[in-house]
């Protein structure tokens, strides 16, 4: 049986971050494959990956309700046939249901789902669980270990603060908090393989087999013969919403006030043949949370410099991170929110 370790994490909490870090630390040596989903047309971090020589594969632009239940289950056969891992690492897009995942990789044929880790940044809990809470909530609730990102520098309070919100959430699971720095990989991987086995099954009702969170459906259950008769949208193999397809997103519709991630949040990706100043590339990201190009919530990118060189960028609100880069085949750039304007963003970014 190949194991699934699926990866989950809102967007910018870290993902990408600890799979490098399992990678290098815990899984070296380990046949090893990681399957991607990004939110967008443009696929930035499979491009990392793939220069440390780990074997990436990228979906991207596939709403996460159809595609991880259509695409993803062929996509993993292939990665078995074609690779023959021990292991497959599933890193879901930062805005998609963890539980939708879960629910997507249960039935398939020689695999087994080892562990289902969220990674949560311990600084923006409150903002995205307030927020985003459909998502954002998703993800910790559906988790059988969470590990917590950017620890070592938060006040002891905002830390409490984000405890309570996890706990309040999904009570059993285990919580890494303490600074990644400090951990190495193995340790990491202990606690998210070390958790109680139930977890992995929580969520699914013991009667009618639907997921629902910490076996509690929010709308009423009339149980007969062991059968669930209120009506369920989506099963195991199929998504039944109707597609209306525009601009390259697909919108739903959607019963019971459910919503997928394109109902919410909106994906631009630009390639780009420019060469930049990066300084200016750097202001112009400190200066995004005035929200005149809408609320973006996660940029990342990889970009020519002026002088020839080349850097990649992480954005999220409050924090920007730039560092030098591989020459790519083009220059790219990826913005992830809510009602974003794309013509002010080429505009401010000299795009």
């Amino acid at each position: 049986m190949v194991k699934i370790d699926i990866i989950s994490g809102f967007l910018g909490a870290g993902k990408t971050t600890l799979i490098k870090k399992l990678l290098k630390e815990a899984l070296a040596g380990e046949k090893v494959v990681l399957l991607e989903n990004e939110f967008g047309d443009v696929g930035i971090d499979g491009g990392f990956m793939k220069e440390a020589g780990i074997n990436v594969t990228e979906m991207n632009s596939g709403c996460i309700c159809c595609s991880l239940v259509g695409d993803f289950s062929k996509s993993l056969q292939k990665i078995i046939a074609d690779f023959n891992p021990e292991r497959i690492l599933i890193e879901p897009s930062g805005v998609g249901k963890l539980s939708e995942v879960v629910k997507a990789v249960q039935d398939i044929d020689g695999l087994t789902v080892n562990c289902c880790t969220a990674v949560a940044d311990a600084s923006k809990c409150k903002m995205y669980s307030k927020n985003f809470g459909e998502f954002y909530n998703n993800q910790l609730e559906s988790a059988t270990a969470i590990v917590l990102s950017r620890t070592g520098d938060i006040q002891p309070e905002k830390l409490d603060k984000a405890m309570e919100i996890i706990r309040e959430k999904n009570p059993a699971a285990p919580v890494v908090t303490t600074d990644w720095n400090v951990l190495d990989g193995k340790d990491i991987l202990a606690v998210m393989e070390g958790a109680p086995r139930e977890l992995l099954d929580s969520n699914v009702c013991p009667v009618c087999g639907h997921e629902h969170a910490h076996e509690h459906c929010d709308h009423e259950h009339h149980h007969e013969h062991g059968c669930c008769d209120h009506e369920h949208h989506h099963d195991h193999v199929h998504c039944d919403h109707e597609h209306h397809h525009e601009h390259g997103h697909c919108h739903h519709a959607h019963e019971h006030g459910h919503h997928h991630a394109d109902d919410v949040f909106m994906s631009i990706g630009i390639e780009t043949a420019r060469a930049l100043d990066k300084e200016k590339i750097q202001a112009q990201l400190e200066a995004l949370e005035d929200n005149s190009c809408g609320t973006i919530l996660r940029a990342k990118g990889i970009l020519q410099h002026i002088d020839g060189s080349w850097f990649e960028f992480d954005y999220v609100p409050g924090e920007v991170t730039l560092r030098s880069g591989n020459p790519d085949y083009t220059g790219r750039i990826v913005f992830i929110g809510t009602d974003l304007n794309e013509k002010d963003i080429r505009e401010r970014f000299g795009l």
